[in-house]
């Protein structure tokens, strides 16, 4: 197996390839060294001189990883591991899988399409030969691979969980003498292992899109949505999360965003990196020359925040947006991306974390504190029991749900401020802790969304700028499902819903939708879909990123796990997070670098980055951050 890093060019294994003899495994692994790199073809060594120190550039993460090359096919492969070979040729890191076309015949060099879909199994497929050899078939031979599918990704790159029998076959003819296969499947199939080291979840960035409530104030036209992808993280990674986002958003996202490019804006140069200053220069087609300076500073913006997602490691210390022939369009600099486009999630002030305590009152940590203070305002007080609260995001007004389950408040934080009467009391019994209001949440807009439910159903509300008459929100993906508990984004645009049916509970995304006229919005939560399903019984989830959340459940049989998911419903490739015994609730800042909080046996807990959790007290409920 070769390896390679930048310019180098090396040989060393990984601990999942392993050389086979014959036509087996397209793999050839030699151990890393000077004999290894002299046997390999490499330059001869030198002998002698002095040892010098060099200092390695900055690289994304995917190029300080081990590349995989596959072999070509040998004479006289039996089709079973010509099949296996051309397996493992397609989980080499080539740009167009120029090995793994040489065991196509062909006719299905010229046909097969490797990128139309992604097929991804817990295990690599097993290939196995036809069993009942078909008489009309004396000159081919029919290779079945099958196992059990996770996951699909498709040629937008968008990851959907499938979990499904997989079944196939391959059928191979000779070919001047040689096996070769002629009718396959399009797009790839690898086994779980191989996508997570080829693949990495990368963030596309796209403006929201409020329609019938854009010209309302609170709407900015500069709210950045994330959109996940799965992109190749050893090919051209920057080139292809550009490519990735100058295609457009992904058809779950793309009727509440949009993008700044013109359509049919397309890249003029196509090996995009950062120079040694850390800027991007990216030259773009025609179709992006006409635009006019606040358009490109916004497209700009997409391209800063999509490709310093794809590069971590390094800080981009500005966007130059280039015509076909190198002409400046337009400069955004770091600083103003940060200021003026970053995501909501990214305020730019440190949230503190609150709970109410033991004496019912609504009380607030931050970092240098080393005692729970009570909060400003009537919540602060105690005198009115609560069972949850929310805290807007600007930290100037809370929301809370009477300990009944039946009455919502909302008052300011401030000195002297009376509570008021409800703004909205729950149409059901509440005789029970899963029904009456759910905990509320405040989204970036300033809009307050609860649901009220009963035994038997439940309704989404949202309450403009948590004052006012609730407006009911259609959910037409819930059926006759209740739902239990909501989280929506900063952005507005996106709503966690934990949705009961038959005694599960499963955490799905929702997509809201505003349409009608500017008098007389109408709001829907459209396209449901499944966040974490290996989950059987999710307790408690929280937004911990601009497209990742924090979860708390168990699967069919098994204990109690938290776990961070992707909102495409893949698991997150953060840490993982220690074990704490009893989670009925957990909260996360969309904020990274934030600690989480979670009502635990223990009591109210808090796990900073890089530590275990810590009891913050014995006695609390309802942990929140703002939102």
């Amino acid at each position: 197996m070769d390896t390679e890093r930048g310019s180098e060019r090396v040989v060393a294994p990984t601990s999942r390839t392993r050389a086979r003899r014959g036509a087996g495994r397209a793999r050839k692994l030699t151990l890393l060294g000077c004999a290894a790199a002299l046997l390999a073809g490499c330059a001869s060594m030198p002998d002698s001189g002095e040892v010098t120190a060099v200092d390695q550039s900055p690289r994304s993460e995917g190029d300080s990883q081990v590349r995989v090359y596959g072999v070509p096919p040998q004479d006289g492969a039996q089709p079973t591991n010509i099949v296996r070979s051309f397996l493992d040729a397609t989980t080499s890191d080539e740009a167009d899988f120029r090995t793994a076309t040489q065991y196509l015949a062909k006719s299905a060099k010229r046909t097969w399409r490797p990128f139309q879909v992604t097929k991804v199994l817990q295990e690599r497929p097993k290939p196995e030969p036809k069993v009942q050899p078909n008489r009309e078939d004396v000159n081919g031979y029919t290779v079945t691979l099958s196992g059990s599918q996770v996951a699909s990704v498709d040629d937008h790159h968008a990851y959907t969980p499938q979990e499904k029998p997989y079944r196939q076959t391959i059928h191979l003819i000779k070919e001047e003498g040689q096996w070769r296969i002629d009718r396959l499947p399009d797009g790839l199939v690898l086994g779980l292992s191989d996508f997570q080291r080829i693949y990495r979840s990368v963030n596309k960035y796209y403006f929201a899109s409020y329609n019938s409530e854009s010209e309302e104030p609170k709407a900015s036209r500069n709210v950045l949505v994330a959109d996940p992808v799965y992109l190749r993280q050893r090919i051209k990674p920057i080139t292809a999360s550009v490519e990735a986002l100058l295609s457009g958003p992904t058809d779950w996202l793309n009727q509440v965003t949009t993008s700044e490019f013109p359509r049919g804006t397309r890249l003029a140069a196509h090996d995009l990196a950062l120079d040694d200053s850390n800027a991007l220069r990216v030259k773009l087609s025609k179709a992006a020359v006409n635009t006019d300076t606040t358009q490109c500073k916004r497209m700009a913006a997409q391209l800063f925040f999509t490709v310093q997602d794809m590069t971590r490691a390094s800080k981009i210390s500005e966007v130059e947006l280039q015509d076909d022939g190198g002409n400046s369009l337009c400069v955004l600099s770091q600083d103003q991306a940060e200021r003026d486009f970053a995501p909501p999630q990214r305020t730019g002030r440190t949230p503190k974390e609150y709970f109410i305590d033991a004496d019912h009152k609504v009380v607030a940590m931050s970092d240098s504190a080393t005692e729970p203070t009570p909060v400003r305002g009537p919540f602060g007080t105690g005198s009115t029991p609560l069972r949850s609260v929310a805290i807007s995001r600007g930290e100037n007004a809370a929301a809370g749900v009477s300990n009944d389950g039946r009455s919502l408040y909302v008052a300011a934080m401030e000195d002297g401020v009376e509570r008021g009467g409800a703004l909205l009391t729950s149409t059901g019994s509440a005789k029970h802790a899963d029904e009456g209001l759910t905990a509320p949440s405040w989204d970036g807009l300033g809009d307050l969304w609860i649901a009220d439910r009963d035994a038997h159903g439940s309704r989404l509300l949202r309450i403009r700028e948590g004052k006012g008459d609730p407006e009911e929100v259609a959910v037409p993906g819930l059926g006759g499902r209740r739902i239990k508990a909501i989280k929506v984004a900063a952005d507005g645009i996106r709503i966690a819903v934990l949705v009961e049916d038959k005694g599960r509970t499963t955490l799905q995304l929702g997509r809201v939708e505003r349409n009608g006229s500017s008098a007389h919005p109408v709001l829907s939560v459209q396209e449901l879909r499944p966040i974490a399903p290996q989950l059987e019984d999710v307790v408690a989830a929280s937004w911990a990123g601009g497209s990742r959340l924090v979860v708390v459940g168990r699967e069919s049989g098994g204990v109690q796990q938290m776990q961070f998911m992707e909102t495409d419903g893949s698991a997150s490739n953060a840490q993982t997070l220690p074990g704490v015994n009893g989670v009925k609730a957990v909260a996360a800042s969309e904020d990274e670098t934030r600690p989480l909080i979670a009502d635990a046996t223990e009591g109210i807990v808090r796990l900073p980055p890089d530590a275990n959790w810590k009891t913050v007290a014995k006695d609390g409920t309802a942990p929140v951050y703002p939102g």
